[in-house]
């Protein structure tokens, strides 16, 4: 990206911090930057650096975020959480830096709205490709985010997987993958996933291969034109 496009985008944040209802408090508390520093930011005496320009950029265009200006719905702080994003670029970084929490440190984050108290190790995913589009209400698009919360190992090494509650993402091996589950054999350690999309078949997958496993437990999409 060159230095131009830098600093248009910088340029944008700025103009959204000045623009929005929030306080830099609250801000502050999603997007883990300072109110010092958010308040250097809309006295212009700084600038935003690129990887604090994309957390505000990517708090700014979330869905929740306009929950919260409008006062859309009860606001208990205790219940906003911001959980590491894995773009689409990302996944191949992820693949091998998911175990490293300073790899993890590196990733933007994104705030979500929950209606319970977060337990667990959440993640956010990005949407890639158009396996699970079959055109319902049911489909995931690209781009779309979607929080997850890790299934512990021993969970789904021991006992069956809820596949009729939940939607699924997969760590696997070979790259990660937004699935359905229709069957999970835990005598032979298998699942067979499945695409929304009928252009790609059922797969039987070797949980050997696995290396995460996550619910999908809500769904933010970008707002397009």
């Amino acid at each position: 990206m060159t230095t131009e496009e830098l600093l248009k985008k910088a340029e944008e944040a700025i103009k959204l911090l000045k623009e929005s209802k929030l306080s830099n408090y609250v801000i502050s508390k999603q997007t883990h930057i300072s109110q010092s520093t958010l308040g250097n930011y809309k006295n212009g005496k700084t600038k935003p650096t690129p990887a604090n320009t994309e957390i505000l950029l990517q708090f700014f265009s979330s869905e929740n975020v306009l929950a919260i200006e409008n006062e859309a719905i009860p606001l208990n702080q205790n219940y906003i959480i911001n959980v590491p994003l894995v773009n689409q670029y990302a996944q191949a970084g992820y693949l091998c830096g998911f175990q490293d929490a300073a790899y993890i440190a590196t990733l933007p984050t994104i705030p979500f709205i929950i209606d319970h108290e977060a337990k667990g190790n959440y993640v956010a995913f990005e949407v890639r490709g158009d396996s699970m589009n079959d055109g319902t209400e049911e489909s995931y698009l690209e781009g779309d985010r979607l929080l997850c919360r890790e299934i512990a190992p021993y969970l789904w090494g021991e006992s069956k997987l809820h596949i009729r509650k939940w939607d699924f993402v997969i760590v696997h091996e070979e790259g990660i993958l937004v699935k359905r589950i229709i069957d999970h054999n835990v005598e032979n350690h298998t699942i067979t996933i499945h695409s929304l999309n009928d252009m790609y078949p059922d797969r039987v997958i070797d949980l050997a291969e696995v290396r995460q496993i996550f619910n999908v437990i809500e769904l933010q999409r970008p707002r397009r034109r």
